[in-house]
């Protein structure tokens, strides 16, 4: 077993390539230009291979450069091409060697939502509120993804281009539910263009209808559901879904290895920010700065993967013991007392060494090197699903959960100034910059351009890359202090939280 374990972390420390065929050769065309206006809610298109974000809209010569681990040449939207929405800035640079092409993706995009009893999708209108049939609404939402790739591209790839089609096919129920100020009905009627009237009236037994109030059993009472927790369970569902889609066709797409994913949505003018993974999102907002995300490693996630060690003992294969010790236990320390942990336990206690304790435990390592299994980093994501620990037939799939979580920003409750950002950023940024490095970046930039010049975001995304990537000098890329910058694929997006319109 130590055997194996060496041999993977060695293979970890190495990176990962993508799987054999999943990329074209490095002189494939740039991939075509996105068309302006919000995307229609159709069906996920076919699967590609290796690409950049669309959006960046690369020259052949542009994608040669963008995959040089050498130069390590930083990538945005050019002023001249097509303009993201918000005025959103974005930047990415290609790790230093890590892996053989740049793992990170990603995705922003205007969704139109069409109603689910649509016989057929909606034309693309031109504005993104258009009236539907009888005068409602169509609904819309904003899209930001970053994917955070590992073991490969493919899932990332994948992820970035279907997200957002998931996350609108889980709100075409909801199309006119949200835009109506009744609470939310328990149960959809099978004519789901009854009116919001009809449908709040929940329907009971005739029966109980002849009941008075008191005498109506206590399984007719209502649990109070808001607007904001139907989309954040849209975002959810959406989440497993995409993970299902990667798990089925993943033979077909030739879909390698997984992603963290970090997804923004803007609906009704509330952002909701949804985390599987490492990558983190940060508001700044007159100087504070309000974390939007935390990061799913195995220390933050210790109990949970403990717990289900625990209810399922098979999961680890005989190999692994879900208890935690502050270092691996030698044989000759067998019937002395240990400091340990548990699922149950936030501290640490002594428990006498037993013959099972030997084995190998469930989260071994500290920090960024802490691994599950001694395998991955990452306890949340998409993908993953042929991953086992080294040389055995032990699945890590079943540890690693698809589910993000969801944290949501009201942007009608404060009034935001033009250096009222939102940063995304996958862990390159964030493993060499803390939130205040970051927010001091960004304050500097916006400062040395006028408030409603679109092109400051886009500035403010590629000074973040351009720092935490660092300067190329004898002893590797270094920071302005000296120490070792980001190794590793970076890519931001700095949004401001003016909102549609307002900065454009």
């Amino acid at each position: 077993m130590l055997g194996r374990v060496r041999t993977a972390m060695a293979q970890l420390v190495g990176g990962l390539g993508p799987a054999p065929g999943a990329q074209p050769p490095r002189d494939s065309p740039a991939p075509p230009p996105v068309p302006p206006g919000p995307s229609a809610c159709r069906g996920p298109p076919a699967g590609g291979g290796f690409s950049r974000p669309a959006f960046l809209q690369l020259t052949s010569e542009e994608l040669q450069r963008a995959d040089d681990h050498a130069g390590r040449v930083v990538q945005s939207p050019r002023e001249s091409r097509r303009r993201l929405p918000w005025s959103t800035g974005y930047a990415e640079v290609i790790n230093a060697g890590k892996s053989q092409h740049n793992e990170d993706q990603a995705c922003c995009e205007v969704v139109v939502v069409d109603r689910r009893c649509s016989p057929r999708c909606n034309p693309v209108p031109k504005e993104c509120t258009g009236e539907a049939e009888g005068g409602r609404k169509d609904l819309c939402f904003h899209y930001w993804g970053l994917f955070d790739g590992h073991a490969g591209s493919g899932a990332a790839v994948m992820a970035s281009k279907l997200l957002h089609l998931h996350i609108c096919d889980q709100l075409r129920d909801l199309v006119d539910i949200l835009q109506d100020s009744s609470p939310p009905p328990l149960c959809l009627p099978s004519d789901s263009r009854a009116l919001p009237a009809e449908r709040n009236r929940a329907p009971l037994a005739h029966a109980d209808a002849e009941l008075p109030n008191d005498a109506l059993p206590r399984f007719h009472l209502e649990k109070a559901v808001s607007h904001e927790s139907l989309v954040i369970g849209a975002i959810e569902n959406a989440f497993k879904r995409m993970d299902e889609q990667i798990e089925r066709e993943r033979t077909t797409r030739l879909v390698a290895g997984g992603c963290c994913a970090l997804a923004v949505v803007y609906l009704l003018g509330k952002v909701y920010v949804a985390n599987a993974g490492d990558s983190r999102a940060i508001i700044i907002r007159n100087g504070e700065i309000i974390p939007m995300s935390r990061e799913f490693t195995p220390e933050t996630e210790r109990q949970r993967l403990q717990f289900l060690g625990v209810l399922r003992p098979e999961l680890l294969g005989n190999e692994f013991t879900h208890l935690e010790f502050p270092r691996r236990i030698q044989h000759k320390e067998l019937g002395k007392k240990m400091l340990y942990r548990d699922q149950n336990m936030n501290g640490w206690a002594y428990k006498r060494i037993e013959e099972d304790d030997l084995k190998f435990p469930l989260i071994y390592g500290e920090g960024k090197k802490a691994r599950v299994m001694a395998t991955i980093g990452v306890t949340r994501g998409l993908g993953d699903h042929d991953l086992k620990v080294y040389n055995s037939n032990i699945h890590i799939k079943p540890f690693l959960s698809c589910v993000p979580e969801v944290r949501v920003y009201d942007l009608t409750q404060y009034e935001h100034c033009p250096d009222d950002v939102l940063v995304l950023g996958t862990d390159g940024l964030w493993d060499v910059t803390n939130d205040r490095e970051v927010a001091d970046v960004v304050t500097e930039v916006l400062m040395g351009y006028e408030p409603n010049d679109p092109c400051r975001y886009t500035v403010a995304a590629y000074e973040l890359v351009v720092r935490s990537r660092g300067v190329l000098k004898e002893r590797g890329w270094r920071l302005a202090n000296d120490k070792l910058g980001s190794g590793d694929d970076i890519s931001v997006f700095v949004i401001p939280l003016g909102g549609p319109g307002n900065y454009t």
